[in-house]
């Protein structure tokens, strides 16, 4: 059974995900994304794509999340805060 979770874990690598910091617009997400996998560091985003609708943010629909997994969350929050 251990193995099985375990090897499931090496075919998807984002199967625990992890949220490291949110943001309030699509740009600053890329270019998080960006400065992330600049240092090995895959991350994925999710929120409310309201800013396709409204360019505007409030009451936090704007919001983006961004996910990277646990084994790389320490290090991903170490470089954020640099920024």
């Amino acid at each position: 059974m251990e193995n099985d979770k375990e090897e499931k874990e090496k075919k998807d690598p984002i199967s625990k995900l992890k949220q490291v910091h949110s943001v309030w617009g699509p740009v600053e997400a890329e270019v998080i994304k960006s400065f992330l996998e600049s240092h090995g560091i895959s991350c994925v985003f999710r929120g409310l794509v309201v800013q396709s609708v409204h360019a505007f943010s409030m009451d936090g629909l704007g919001e983006i999340k961004i996910l990277v997994s646990e084994k790389d969350y320490e290090l991903a929050k170490k470089l954020i805060k640099t920024c």
